[in-house]
């Protein structure tokens, strides 16, 4: 800033060293956390230097996150730093008021008292003045640059454990796009005013109390006057850009989570979109997001270029008046020539400020926005809670018992009504019925990935509402319909649960599955890069990775939720025979699309009309001649054709 209020230098800030820890640079590693060595050495310098405060373990737990996000609890993780940017604040706030009062003591006492000393030190005075204040800037920038770097490392931390909270539901009724905002543009929105726009407020705002009382001190009745005529219509003004601002980047914020929610559907669905020739269909649905977010940034826009030219022409009046109500008092000689010199600087200085904080005004609204959005993510509330003294499951046998179940994914549609059944340990349960009757709901409800609205789901008489979600899902292993693997390499993708797992249990893991083939053709074997979403491997070789990850996890319950629907023949053989290995001594839950899998099963369920219809093995309800004989008749037929 210049000694006038205007600048030594545009917004900016440190870049900070925030985000590297977690990285696996110096802690316990995980799967997909590899550091390269020639950075090892610089990144635990790094980490060294970090202030002590703030590096307490994020709580990863299923306890919700109660603490409500403010722009103070960002800031007040790291006091010394906050402390240090605020002195080097006020330190540059009055520097930088030392100008004007020594220019009127250059023109009153050094030229027109034609006392060259007193010229010489004033100048020199000035000079000082402007090399300290470059250092006091300098420091807020550095202190303040890291402070934002650092709270929005935590913050950013803390979003994620709160997403990794988070129930299913949630993630099926929010959009992925949608998601990613608050993590991106959201938290940006806040770093750019933490990082500057905090310290400029407060440098602004100090700047306009130290001149209001040096124009009292200098004249209080022509800074009166002056004030007058200023302050009510920009603080009219100043209202209506706050009312109107609030909604424009509301407006905003939304309509940048819909651009960022169509980018990642296109970019997911690109295969289906080339497939069925809708490039053209998607570019008019994209440029009408993009064009509704252009039209908030052009709102955005309007009342910005009001607020802007309002306030210079308010201040430009202002000063006009001070010139002819100041001119006349130095004609009459109630004041100096160097007073009303430094009058008009300082009063040039107090709306210079206005002219800053407009800019300012325009950040803060977006961060507080954002802000909004994100305080809203972390008040959402996992609709799987944990109670706070839920007790670890112990080692279970699998015995599984579901009294009196009612649930729905819409409280007036129940899904199953008053379902009770009971699988014993170590027994194979194949679920089947239409699309939509239940069937993956029943085994969502087994691990707890819903919790039904009424009646009770017990494994080895614990009820799951009563343990911890670590322990439940420890001994509860999962494979869906469609596995997902992570970028990473075979072995991470297999050893996912346990990622510290001896490669012996690996290697017996990948024969188990009938994986063996396709290590030994892999050019580096376990330790082969999987392409993003395993699209470097087959359908069936996914399912085949996704069933040795279950064998790592080593689970009392398993289960597979339509595991071989959408394989060819082949991979399903291979599949099935997985299976069967993967379900020795272990209680299974199939959720069989094929009643080729389902007929292996120790017993069948029939699930329809909201409950279980039919019960027994294959062969008995073969017999029965009931819904389950139509549906197996029905297959073979087709099956066979």
């Amino acid at each position: 800033m210049s000694m006038f209020g205007g600048g030594f230098g545009g917004p900016g800030g440190g870049p900070g060293s925030g985000g590297v820890r977690g990285m696996g640079g110096t802690g316990a590693r995980g799967p997909f956390t590899g550091v390269p060595p020639e950075l090892a050495v610089a990144i635990a310098k790094l980490e060294s230097s970090e202030p002590p405060v703030g590096r307490e373990a994020v709580d990863f737990t299923q306890q919700p996150d109660k603490s409500v996000l403010t722009l103070w609890k960002l800031l007040s993780g790291r006091r010394g730093l906050l402390i240090t940017a605020a002195i080097a604040v006020v330190i540059e706030a009055l520097l930088l008021q030392s100008g004007p009062l020594l220019v009127q003591i250059g023109i009153d006492h050094g030229i027109s008292g034609k006392n060259p000393a007193i010229l010489i030190t004033a100048a020199t005075a000035f000079l000082a003045s402007v090399g300290l204040t470059a250092l006091a800037s300098g420091v807020r920038i550095r202190q303040s640059g890291r402070l934002a770097a650092y709270a929005m490392r935590d913050l950013r931390v803390r979003i994620f454990s709160h997403l990794q909270r988070l129930s299913l539901d949630f993630y099926t009724k929010e959009k992925a796009g949608v998601t990613m905002t608050r993590m991106t543009s959201d938290v940006e929105a806040l770093q750019q005013l933490l990082q500057e726009g905090f310290a400029q407020f407060l440098i602004h705002g100090l700047t306009m109390v130290v001149v209001t009382a040096v124009l009292i001190h200098y004249n209080w009745l022509l800074a009166l006057i002056t004030l007058l005529l200023v302050v009510p219509p920009l603080l009219l003004i100043s209202l209506w850009f706050r009312r109107a601002a609030d909604v424009t980047y509301n407006r905003q914020r939304d309509t940048i989570a819909s651009l960022f929610s169509h980018l990642s559907e296109s970019l997911y669905g690109v295969r289906v979109i080339t497939a069925h020739n809708q490039q053209d269909r998607n570019v008019i649905e994209h440029r009408g997001v993009v064009g509704a977010y252009r039209d908030a940034n052009d709102h955005t826009g309007r009342i910005n270029a009001i607020y802007g030219p309002g306030t210079s022409v308010i201040g430009l009046l202002g000063l006009a008046a001070l010139l002819l109500i100041g001119g006349r008092m130095v004609l009459r000689g109630t004041l100096t020539i160097g007073e009303l010199t430094a009058f008009v600087l300082y009063l040039n200085a107090f709306f210079q400020p206005v002219q800053q904080l407009v800019q300012l005004y325009t950040n803060y609204q977006q961060a507080r926005a954002a802000l909004g959005k994100l305080r809203g993510l972390l008040g959402t509330r996992p609709s799987v809670p944990e109670k706070p003294r839920a007790h670890k499951m112990p080692p279970v046998t699998g015995e599984i018992e579901l009294r009196g179940v009612t649930f729905g994914y819409f409280p007036e549609r129940p899904v199953l009504r008053d379902v009770s059944l009971r699988i014993t340990a170590g027994e194979t349960i194949a679920c089947v019925g239409p699309t939509g009757a239940g069937k993956s709901t029943l085994a969502k409800l087994v691990s707890r990935l819903y919790d039904p609205d009424s009646g009770t789901v017990l494994i080895d008489g614990h009820d799951l509402r009563d343990v911890t979600l670590e322990s439940l899902h420890r001994q509860v292993g999962v494979v869906p319909q469609e596995p997902f693997l992570f970028a990473g390499t075979l072995r991470d993708n297999i050893a996912f649960a346990r990622p510290d797992v001896a490669d012996e249990v690996v290697e017996a893991a990948v024969d188990a599955v009938g994986l063996r083939d396709l290590v030994d053709r892999s050019p580096d074997g376990l330790n082969t890069i999987l392409h993003e979403r395993g699209q470097s491997v087959s359908s069936g070789e996914r399912q085949l990775i996704a069933l040795a990850r279950v064998f790592v996890a080593e689970p009392r319950v398993v289960v597979l939720d339509e595991a071989t629907s959408s394989l060819d023949l082949r991979s399903e053989l291979r599949v099935e025979a997985a299976i069967q290995r993967l379900l020795e001594g272990r209680t299974a839950i199939l959720v069989a699309h094929r009643l080729s899998t389902a007929v292996r099963a120790d017993r069948i369920i029939v699930v329809d009309s909201g409950g279980i219809i039919e019960s027994g093995p294959h062969s008995v309800l073969l017999a029965a001649s009931g819904r389950y004989a139509a549906m197996f008749a029905t297959w073979e037929s087709h099956s066979q054709e």
